[in-house]
C-alpha cells in the first residue's frame, strides 16, 4: 500500500482519561476484532493492567478502516500509559509516529499528564487532535472543558472533538480527523533502510524480537540485520505487523511498523531507541534516538532463595526489553546476600516490576527501602554520587550532603488549594506560582525533594483533595541540605536494607516510628533482641523485643528457696551466652516498614 494511506499515531492521556476503552471502539468500528471476541482493554495483556485497570506498556496494533470516498487506509495505533512513572513509554510510542489522539475527561479536564504528554508530542512535531471523552456522563462539563484544551494547545474551538469512547458516539469524526489531518508518513523506501527500534519483548522459540518503525527502505527475510550499538549481525527471518497478534508479511517498507525475527540470542543486543538498518542496503548515520532516562528510585532486588541470583538476572534482562527504563547492577548486602541495584521511575514502576518479576518468572523476591540518588561533596573537592545510603563516606570525609530536586505540578479543583499548600509545605516543598485553568480549576508549581514525595505524597495528595488532584513532575537539580544517614542497629548490627539518608529535622522522629515499627514484626528470640537507632555514633531512639521465657522452676515444689534461684542463674547464664553467639532473623515485612512509617 502506498505510503499516502497510512497513518501512524497515539493516544495520549491521563491516567482513567479513557485511551483504552477509546482503543477498544476503534478496533471494533474497523471491524479489527469481532463484536464477539472483543472484551474491555482489548489491548492491555497483562494481568496487572487488567487488575489494576491502567496501561502499563505501550501497544503497537495495525487496523484497515475505509473512508467515506472509498478508498482503504491503514492505521498503525500504539496506545501508550497515562501514569506519570510511565512517561518514558510514551516518548518512545511518539517517536515512532506522526500524529497524536490528545484525550481528555470531560468530566475530569485537564490534568497533570495531560499537559505533560502534550508539550512531548509538540517536542516531537506531532499534529495533535484534541478530542473530549466520556460526553454521555451526566458529570460532563463541555464548555468548560474545551476552554480548558483550547487554552493548552491554542487551537480552534471547533476542532476539539466530543465523543463517548463506551457508547462510541463521536467515533466516525475520530476517524475523518485522523484521514484529514495526520499526515502520511514520507515515501523513502529507495532510501538506505532505517528502523527505529521503539520496543522489544523476548520469545523462548524465537529469541529477542524488536519492535520497529520503518523510516527509510525496506526489511525483508532473508537480509542481514546490523544495529548502529554493535558490531553483531543477524539474519532476518521474518518481519510482519501487529494485529492483536504477529501476522507475517513479505516486507515492511518505509511508514510500516511491525516486529521483525532474527533468532537473536543475546538480549543485551537490542537497545530502545537502537536503530536497524540491513547489510545490503546499510544507512551512514542511525536515527536520533531517546534522550537517555535517568531513574529517580533506587531499591535493591533480591531472591529470597540464594540459588535462584542467575535466575534473577536473566530475568533482568529479559524484563529490560521490555521496559527499557530499568536499570540494575550486581550488590551485595550483608543482611540479604547477592542481589542488584536497580533503578526505577518511580514508586509504582518499581512495585509493577516487582510484580512482573514474580509472575513471569516465578520468583521470590526481597526489596529493600526505596530512596534516591544523592551527590556528596568530599572535603577533599571530589563529589560522587550514591544510590544506596550504605555507600556513604564517613561523616567527617563530608563536606555537603545535596538531593535531588523535582519541578512538581498540581493540578486541583481551587476547593483544596489550601490543604495541598500545607502539605507541600511539610515536605519542604518551595512555592513557585499558581496559574488558573478556569474558574474553578488550578495549576500549582512547587519544587519538591524528590526523597519527600516518593513515599506517601501521592496517596496524601488524593486523601486531601478526594482524588481531584493530579500530579506530574520532572528532575530539576541538586540541592544541599541538612541530611544525615539514619541507621538501624539490630541486636547491635547495623542492618543497611533498613539505613536511609533524611533530613536532620525528621530523622529523630523517623528514628522513634522506626524502632516502634519494628518491635511488632520482629519476633521474640530466646534472648532480648535491642532496636535502636542511630545518627552516626548517637543513639537517638531504642525499643527492646523481649525474650521468650521459659518457666524452669515449674518442677520445682517445695523444699528452700535457694534450689528455685540456682535454675534461676543458670538460666540467666546460658541466656548471656545465647545472646552473644544468637542471630536474628529480620522477615520481610520489617524490611519494608520504612514504607509504613509516616513521613510527615
Amino acid at each position: 500500500m502506498s505510503t499516502e494511506h497510512i497513518r501512524n499515531f497515539c493516544i495520549i492521556a491521563h491516567i482513567d482519561h479513557g485511551k483504552s476503552t477509546l482503543a477498544d471502539r476503534l478496533l471494533e468500528e474497523t471491524r479489527t476484532i469481532s463484536r464477539k471476541a472483543m472484551k474491555d482493554q482489548v489491548l492491555d495483556d497483562m494481568d496487572l493492567e487488567r487488575e489494576r485497570g491502567i496501561t502499563i506498556k505501550s501497544h503497537p496494533i495495525q487496523m484497515h478502516y475505509v473512508h467515506t470516498d472509498g478508498q482503504e487506509y491503514v492505521f498503525n495505533l500504539i496506545d501508550t500509559p497515562g501514569h506519570v512513572d510511565f512517561t518514558y513509554e510514551v516518548s518512545r510510542s511518539l517517536a515512532a509516529c506522526e500524529g497524536a489522539l490528545l484525550l481528555v475527561d470531560a468530566s475530569q479536564g485537564v490534568e497533570a499528564q495531560t499537559v505533560s504528554n502534550t508539550y512531548l508530542a509538540v517536542e516531537n512535531d506531532l499534529v495533535i487532535i484534541p478530542i473530549l471523552n466520556k460526553i454521555d456522563l451526566a458529570s460532563s462539563r463541555l464548555e468548560e472543558v474545551r476552554d480548558q484544551v483550547v487554552d493548552l494547545i491554542g487551537c480552534d474551538p471547533q476542532e476539539v472533538l466530543s465523543v463517548s469512547a463506551k457508547t462510541g458516539a463521536g467515533i466516525e469524526a475520530v476517524f475523518r480527523a485522523i484521514v484529514e489531518k495526520i499526515p502520511p508518513p514520507a515515501d523513502r523506501a529507495r532510501q538506505p533502510a532505517r528502523a527505529l527500534i521503539f520496543d522489544s519483548t523476548y520469545d523462548n522459540y524465537r529469541g529477542a524480537i524488536p519492535y520497529v518503525r520503518v523510516f527509510d527502505g525496506v526489511l525483508k527475510p532473508g537480509q542481514t540485520a546490523q544495529f548502529f550499538s554493535h558490531d553483531q549481525q543477524y539474519e532476518i527471518t521474518e518481519v510482519g505487523h501487529f494485529v492483536l497478534k504477529q501476522v507475517p508479511t513479505p516486507e515492511l517498507r518505509a511508514g510500516d511498523v511491525g516486529y521483525v525475527i532474527a533468532n537473536i540470542r543475546d538480549v543485551r543486543h537490542i537497545m530502545a531507541g537502537d536503530t536497524l538498518t540491513v547489510k545490503q542496503n546499510r544507512a551512514a548515520d542511525p536515527l536520533p534516538g531517546y534522550k537517555q532516562i535517568k531513574p529517580m528510585v533506587f531499591s535493591g532486588l533480591y531472591p529470597a532463595d540464594s540459588d535462584d541470583y542467575e535466575q534473577l538476572r536473566q530475568a533482568l534482562d529479559k524484563l529490560r526489553l521490555n521496559d527499557a527504563s530499568i536499570l540494575y547492577e550486581p550488590e551485595t548486602s550483608e543482611a540479604l546476600g547477592f542481589g542488584f541495584r536497580c533503578g526505577f521511575l518511580g514508586l509504582l514502576h518499581m512495585e509493577i516490576v516487582q510484580e512482573r518479576l514474580e509472575r513471569e518468572f516465578g520468583l521470590t523476591l526481597v526489596t529493600t527501602s526505596p530512596n534516591v540518588r544523592y551527590q556528596v561533596a568530599l572535603k577533599s573537592g571530589e563529589t560522587i554520587e550514591i544510590d544506596t545510603p550504605a555507600k556513604l563516606p564517613p561523616p567527617g570525609k563530608i563536606e555537603e550532603i545535596r538531593e535531588p530536586y523535582v519541578a512538581a505540578e498540581i493540578i486541583t479543583p481551587k476547593d483544596y488549594i489550601g490543604g495541598i499548600m500545607t502539605l507541600c509545605q511539610k515536605k519542604r516543598g518551595k512555592y513557585v506560582n499558581t496559574h488558573y485553568l478556569s474558574a474553578g480549576k488550578a495549576q500549582l508549581h512547587y519544587e519538591l525533594p524528590l526523597a519527600e514525595i516518593i513515599f506517601d505524597f501521592y496517596d496524601k495528595l488524593k486523601s486531601i483533595s478526594r482524588g481531584y488532584a493530579s500530579l506530574d513532575y520532572q528532575f530539576s537539580d541538586f540541592r544541599s541540605g541538612n541530611l544525615k544517614k539514619l541507621e538501624i542497629l539490630i541486636h547491635g548490627e547495623p542492618v543497611d536494607a533498613l539505613s536511609s539518608i533524611c533530613h536532620a529535622d525528621d530523622a529523630y522522629h523517623r528514628g522513634v516510628a522506626m524502632c516502634s515499627k519494628l518491635k511488632e514484626l520482629i519476633p521474640r528470640q530466646m534472648f532480648d533482641v535491642a532496636i535502636q537507632a542511630a545518627l552516626g555514633t548517637k543513639i537517638i531512639s531504642r525499643s527492646t523485643v523481649k525474650a521468650l521465657k521459659k518457666n524452669v522452676t515449674a518442677k520445682c515444689y517445695g523444699g528452700d528457696i535457694t534450689r528455685k534461684r540456682k535454675l534461676w542463674e543458670k538460666q540467666k547464664e546460658g541466656k548471656k551466652r545465647m545472646k552473644m553467639i544468637g542471630k536474628v532473623e529480620i522477615p520481610q515485612e520489617a524490611l519494608l516498614a520504612v514504607l509504613q512509617v509516616d513521613n510527615t
